[in-house]
């Protein structure tokens, strides 16, 4: 349970990272798994703590993540994830 975890863990950093990646394509990928950890409604602890930890990190660079994106799912699923690191 303890690799498990870790596991969850590490791939919440990477995909944290990737989200700066110099590649489009790769940050837009990034953010869709990255929105399962945000949206999971039974968060574990340590993945909630990482999320508190960062929050006004998250919030700014959000704020301005792909705003030239003409797609409307991607602007409400990035508002959807705004509002719930807001209310962590």
């Amino acid at each position: 349970m303890n690799l498990h975890r870790n596991t969850q863990e590490s791939n919440l950093k990477m995909m944290m990272n990737m989200l700066r990646d110099k590649s489009k394509n790769i940050q837009f990928e990034a953010f869709h798994v990255f929105k399962v950890f945000v949206a999971n409604p039974k968060k574990p602890p340590q993945i909630e703590t990482i999320l508190r930890r960062n929050k006004e990190k998250l919030l700014t660079f959000l704020r301005s993540f792909h705003n030239d994106k003409e797609d409307e799912q991607f602007s409400d699923e990035k508002q959807f994830l705004i509002v719930q690191i807001q209310n962590l």
